[in-house]
């Protein structure tokens, strides 16, 4: 059962972005809410502003070109009305994290979502790891349900889906990322293990909840990549459809472009892989 107040309070929740309309975060034209903070640090996120909570140093306060940021009882605050999105406070955050940040209740996320309901067929929830939120979206789901919203998780499988049921069981799916699964060097993409990850893989399988898993093909990895596509098509087994995605350097930390480099793969090596999924047996295959 949700439980939607402690102490008195109704439970809120770090939301980094809300992107009214998408057609990449699964079927249809979706809105997709990122919530700030994730367990991973993959060196190839594009988005690792996103992976932690702001210190709330102040650092990127006086950096403000408009002066969308503020101090308010120790505490960074971020004005939307005046910032330009120009990311100045992310550039020269020290720890890489985004002070652009609204703490928001499921009622105040869920009226956002109805302004856009007649345009959409759905919401994904995403991050940064949503799964860091579980109390908080079983609060929300609920509420976005009754507009008839299809609702789809999006997470890296850092958590247990079996110790989640209630919160599984009011969602329609959840698309996994399987970022690796040799889990050495799934540890060193990720600092983590991927133990879970793929305890997850089978047990969403089980629960028929897997909409789709992804997985990032990295350059000058060919043998983890397939590596990776091998195990993943033997155990989803044509029950849910495999996505194949272009590392790409955008927004990657200097970590992740020493490692990768500042090129994506090309249009003719994401086909061989995708060859190479359909010819171990897998019938739905994307590329991206």
């Amino acid at each position: 059962m949700a439980m939607p107040w402690i102490a008195g309070f109704m439970m809120k929740a770090p939301v980094n972005k809300i992107i009214p309309f998408s057609n990449v975060d699964g079927p249809g034209n979706r809105c997709a809410i990122f919530f700030q903070s994730c367990p991973f640090a993959c060196l190839y996120c594009h988005n690792p502003e996103t992976i932690h909570m702001c210190h709330n140093c102040g650092a990127c306060v006086a950096t403000c070109p408009t002066k969308a940021l503020h101090m308010e009882e120790e505490k960074v605050i971020w004005d939307p009305s005046l910032c330009v999105n120009c990311d100045t406070c992310i550039h020269r955050c020290a720890h890489h994290a985004s002070p652009k940040i609204r703490d928001m209740s499921a009622d105040e996320l869920a009226a956002e979502v109805k302004k856009h309901r007649l345009f959409i067929r759905g919401v994904t929830l995403s991050g940064g790891e949503c799964m860091n939120q579980a109390p908080f979206l079983e609060e929300l789901v609920p509420k976005l349900k009754e507009m008839g919203l299809h609702i789809l998780i999006d997470s890296n499988g850092f958590y247990e889906f079996s110790k989640a049921p209630y919160l599984l069981s009011l969602c329609d799916g959840v698309m996994l990322d399987v970022k690796a699964v040799d889990p050495i060097f799934h540890q060193q993409l990720c600092a983590h293990s991927n133990d879970t990850v793929l305890h997850n893989l089978d047990y969403l399988l089980e629960q028929g909840k897997l909409e789709e898993v992804r997985t990032v093909l990295l350059p000058h990895h060919e043998e983890q990549n397939k590596k990776t596509i091998a195990y993943v098509v033997k155990h989803i087994d044509n029950r849910c459809r495999y996505k194949l995605i272009a590392y790409r350097p955008y927004g990657v930390r200097a970590e992740g472009i020493q490692a990768f480099g500042n090129a994506s793969l090309t249009k003719e090596q994401l086909k061989e892989y995708a060859q190479y999924a359909q010819e171990l047996g897998c019938h739905s295959i994307h590329i991206v």
